[in-house]
């Protein structure tokens, strides 16, 4: 096979078609950065399981004089329900769950809350005393909090045992629905994608279908034929598919780790993850193409 001679054809394949490659290049770059993103999305969940659901807590909040569940019917938590609490996490029934717990009284939880929540207008209203003393457990496996929740929830003083990890289930759900909600945007696209691919190569081939007549009848091969169409095409995809890695290359170094990471305090993907993703975005971008081109030609072939 002539490598110059079918190189030029699709190079005039490509000059003959020029506003619907563009087409396809813009479709392809859309729905790769949508499957870019959602990709970042699961890494980022992964990587927010991996840090916070080690250091996720078991906070065992105490009556307050404020207090109104069953277990708070005589106010607030004295000192001998404290230490009874206190008995109940050093027990053998408890104590081999447990890696390390500390105490935070009114004045502690005040201070913590004042630094959290420095400059809102309910820092200025809240008193140390309508705040709860707490237990703050971290256990040995976090996948264990129920075994705790069980034992302390129903003690007299106690107002409510919280897992922290309930909390993060439901950030992560959220981050789940919008990555789901990503992937099925990208799947959408990637069939338009597809479908412009097949129109493109189809249109192109019946721009030329006098030349494809004459390889016919100087009997040039199928393969020698549909390989210029499948470059076309190959070639807009490679195209879409770059500038969407550059795209998600530019948000996480200029909005993830340029703006996010610097104003919210947890761990996000950098620059490392986005180049791992890609290279995906190149495989899938040239492998759609090249297979939705080359099923277009073939059929157009057989007509």
């Amino acid at each position: 096979m002539r490598i110059g001679l079918v190189l030029g054809e699709a190079a005039n394949g490509l000059r003959r078609n020029a506003s619907m490659v563009v087409s396809v290049v813009l479709v392809t770059f859309v729905s790769l950065t949508f499957v870019g993103t959602a990709a970042l999305l699961q890494l980022q969940i992964a990587q927010m399981k991996n840090y916070w659901y080690d250091r996720a807590q078991v906070a065992v909040y105490l009556c307050t004089s404020l207090s109104s569940t069953a277990g708070c019917v005589d106010g607030e938590a004295t000192e001998e329900q404290k230490s009874a609490v206190e008995a109940q996490l050093n027990s053998s029934t408890l104590a081999p769950y447990i890696d390390k717990y500390y105490f935070e009284d009114h004045q502690q939880a005040y201070d913590n809350f004042q630094e959290q929540f420095k400059g809102s207008p309910a820092a200025d209203y809240v008193t140390p005393e309508v705040l709860n003393e707490s237990f703050w457990v971290n256990l040995k496996n976090p996948d264990q909090s129920d075994v705790l929740v069980e034992a302390l929830a129903g003690m007299p003083g106690v107002e409510s045992v919280s897992d922290q990890r309930r909390l993060l289930d439901q950030i992560f759900d959220v981050l789940n629905a919008a990555s789901y909600s990503a992937i099925a945007v990208a799947a959408i696209m990637l069939v338009a994608a597809a479908l412009l691919i097949a129109t493109t190569i189809r249109l192109s081939a019946f721009s030329r279908r006098r030349e494809l007549g004459i390889m016919r009848l100087v009997g040039a091969s199928n393969r020698f034929i549909q390989t210029p169409f499948v470059l076309e095409g190959v070639f807009a995809g490679l195209i879409g598919s770059l500038l969407a890695g550059g795209a998600v290359v530019a948000i996480v170094q200029f909005f993830v780790q340029g703006y996010l990471a610097q104003n919210l305090a947890f761990t996000f993907v950098d620059l490392g993850d986005a180049l791992l993703v890609v290279p995906l975005l190149i495989v899938v971008g040239v492998l759609l193409a090249a297979v939705s081109a080359g099923i277009a030609i073939t059929r157009y072939l057989k007509v």
